[in-house]
């Protein structure tokens, strides 16, 4: 994912309003909204939307970003939401948070509104240091045989929300290194030879362990889980799986599930707040797919005898071609979560 960074800002409106959040995070939630259509081109990565805030150190917002583009070409070409803060001099602050799909086109009829296609990210900033820091939602695409065509950022419906307070305690998680090539060694497939995953719990990660603040009075769990099909001669899977592999269009089925785990004292499970299990469909032709999940209001439960709590997301392969769970590449991360404290 190589991308040039461009300063071009777009005019925008800032709504106050908790009623239009998502997510209710602690405390209100600013939403910055797109008000006219703004292009991004091949190659050259735009700043669609940001929001400046001024932020002791430690201090942790949650950004979430909805970005929603048409396609000037109905041939496939990526598409990438990302979001990052950046310090006043523009040099990138901790973690940078990216999903990504491949746009298909713009006479594409299977999107919920034709040729729309709506893409979310998330991510936990917290304050290395007292100052002023700008989060933003950039737009990125690129092409190996097009030039010249561009995506279309959509008003209203492209928007960045930020919290507008400290989420105190808030943790984000990440899954282990994958590049973009998938070879390296702490990638995660499902459908090469090993059927289930449980990412942020046998991935090759450390299992954290979050403890809720003694004060709150429930929680918010929050993930973005990025996945990207393995067809017969993509560049995005390691070659030891192509036995599996088989031709594009044959598509990918998956079931997920989401689950956020209150431990007892012996740091087994004492309650389990989940996601339904959920079938997805990936497509060879969107070749990437993000599965947001949310579970909010999760109750403490006083007789756990803790208030510690695991995150992790169950990924089992159904039928069609491999899968590969993506993670960090160099300091992008494309699977995440994190944990909130609601007082």
């Amino acid at each position: 994912m190589r991308k040039i960074l461009s300063v071009v800002v777009t005019a925008l409106s800032v709504v106050m309003s908790a009623a239009t959040v998502v997510h209710a995070d602690d405390g209100p939630v600013t939403r910055v909204t797109l008000t006219s259509a703004n292009s991004f081109h091949s190659r050259v990565e735009e700043r669609l939307l940001s929001r400046t805030v001024t932020l002791a150190a430690g201090e942790s917002r949650h950004v979430r970003g909805r970005l929603q583009a048409t396609s000037s070409v109905p041939q496939i070409v990526s598409m990438n939401n990302t979001l990052k803060c950046v310090n006043p001099a523009g040099a990138v602050v901790g973690t940078t948070s990216t999903s990504s799909r491949n746009h298909e086109g713009s006479d594409t009829t299977y999107y919920a509104r034709p040729g729309h296609l709506p893409i979310y990210a998330d991510l936990l900033f917290t304050a290395p240091s007292a100052g002023t820091y700008t989060c933003g939602m950039y737009g990125y695409t690129a092409s190996t045989s097009l030039d010249g065509y561009y995506l279309t950022a959509v008003a209203t419906d492209t928007w960045l929300e930020v919290s507008n307070t400290n989420q105190v305690g808030a943790r984000w998680w990440q899954n282990p290194a994958c590049s973009s090539t998938g070879t390296s060694s702490t990638c995660t497939y499902v459908g090469a030879g090993t059927s289930t995953a449980w990412v942020f719990y046998n991935d090759g990660t450390p299992v954290h362990k979050w403890t809720a603040a003694a004060g709150a009075t429930s929680v918010q769990a929050l993930a973005n889980l990025e996945l990207t099909t393995c067809y017969t001669g993509t560049a995005s899977c390691k070659s030891a799986i192509d036995a599996y592999e088989q031709p594009r269009g044959t598509n990918a089925v998956v079931d997920v599930r989401f689950e956020f785990i209150q431990l007892d004292p012996t740091s087994h499970t004492c309650r389990t707040t989940s996601t339904a299990t959920s079938r997805k469909t990936i497509r060879d032709d969107a070749h990437h797919y993000v599965a947001n999940f949310a579970l909010t209001g999760v109750p403490i439960d006083p007789t756990c005898g803790t208030r510690t709590f695991i995150m992790r997301i169950f990924v089992k392969h159904v039928s069609g071609n491999p899968i590969k769970i993506d993670g960090v590449q160099s300091t992008t991360s494309l699977t995440n979560g994190i944990a909130m404290n609601i007082f």
